[in-house]
């Protein structure tokens, strides 16, 4: 399990307003009260970056209070970069260097040289969009180019790029129907998968069609879990949709 730490001020309890850094406070308390039950934290860097330098402030001592005190969790970047390969290199330098993150999710558009600065990053993972789940996924993705889905052939391709080995890739929790043939195309690869939850993602469905020997899912859950409260108990509210979700996971892998 993931937890997407998108920390909204409008959302937050409204006490935590009164603390030095809210979204810091906000996070601290998340992390503390579910760490145990996750492998992975994913913070989104718009919900940061949309509070200027105090929100990349936020983030920083968010990462760094994860490293210092949790080295075993896995930590994500969803900040959907690529751009030319100088640019792209500055992007990787920034969250694998200066944030010092374990992944960075990275949009594929501008093709190979944006996305290789980001796989010469020793011990890092690159975590390529691949299906998304919002509604305009299909104005492109799933759109036939020489006979084949857009997206197929993007997964294919990546797997000729230096270093591919490094990859991971995103896809929605609400295209289940499509894991069987994005199995076929990466059996071994790890697949983050939002979308479980607020977004009506199925669970049940992206593992059955999903899952791989080394279990290859990260199942990413955001709203559903850190805004189960918004009161002064909103942490420990957290942890118990965090282990209801948990719990539903083990489940299935037991089966």
């Amino acid at each position: 399990m993931c937890i997407g730490l998108d920390v909204d001020l409008n959302k937050i309890p409204q006490h935590l307003l009164n603390e030095e850094d809210p979204i810091f406070a906000f996070n601290k308390a998340i992390i503390d009260a579910t760490h145990h039950l996750c492998v992975a934290y994913k913070p989104n860097t718009a919900f940061y970056e949309a509070y200027g330098l105090k929100g990349w402030k936020s983030l920083e001592k968010t990462i760094n209070y994860l490293n210092e005190t949790h080295p075993e969790i896995f930590t994500i970047a969803d900040a959907k970069r690529g751009d030319i390969g100088n640019t792209s290199s500055m992007y990787a330098k920034a969250f694998f260097e200066d944030l010092v993150f374990d992944s960075v999710t990275v949009a594929p558009y501008m093709g190979k040289d944006s996305i290789e600065p980001f796989l010469a990053f020793e011990n890092k993972h690159t975590i390529m969009l691949a299906l998304t789940s919002n509604e305009g996924a299909f104005d492109f993705q799933t759109k036939m180019v020489d006979g084949k889905q857009l997206y197929k052939k993007v997964l294919e391709t990546s797997k000729t790029w230096k270093n591919s080995e490094n990859l991971m890739y995103v896809v929605g929790a609400t295209k289940a129907e499509y894991f069987a043939d994005i199995r076929s195309i990466v059996p071994d690869s790890f697949l983050l998968v939002p979308g479980i939850g607020a977004q009506g993602g199925n669970l049940e469905d992206v593992c059955k069609y999903g899952l791989n020997k080394n279990v290859g899912l990260l199942i990413n859950s955001s709203r559903g879990i850190i805004y189960a409260s918004n009161n002064n108990d909103f942490a420990q509210a957290a942890a118990i949709k965090a282990k209801e979700l948990q719990e539903q996971m083990e489940a299935i892998l037991n089966e």
